[in-house]
């Protein structure tokens, strides 16, 4: 899983074993470790939420995703899940959750895991 901020977005990638445990569990989550400190980002399946939020809490940023928006995500080809959220003082939080394509330029990246891409150029 691959997280991206930038000003008031946040851009999830998975990889196909992401998406099958993220169906199996209802929760992915990474940590980078900045030795006194552990950032931590999830993606979690939600029965609370009508529409995909975020929150930070405790050095965690989660994004939620509501259980019927997640099954039709996982079950077709859907690429993204994306939603603009209110957080208030007239801001906005965009939030989106993709699978992770293979690269069609050169990287050094492993992609073994990662979605075909669909796209035969960039």
């Amino acid at each position: 899983m691959k997280i991206r901020i930038k000003g008031n977005s946040v851009r999830i990638r998975v990889t196909k074993s992401e998406v099958t445990m993220f169906t199996e569990t209802g929760r992915l989550e990474e940590r980078t470790d900045f030795g006194d400190t552990i950032l931590t980002y999830a993606l979690q399946s939600s029965n609370v939420f009508e529409n995909p939020s975020a929150d930070f809490k405790s050095n965690t940023v989660t994004v939620y995703i509501p259980t019927p928006i997640m099954k039709i995500w996982v079950d077709t080809d859907q690429v993204s899940i994306k939603h603009k959220t209110d957080i208030g003082n007239d801001k906005t939080l965009s939030i989106l959750v993709e699978k992770d394509f293979v690269c069609l330029d050169h990287t050094d990246e492993d992609q073994s895991d990662n979605f075909p891409n669909p796209n035969r150029t960039c």
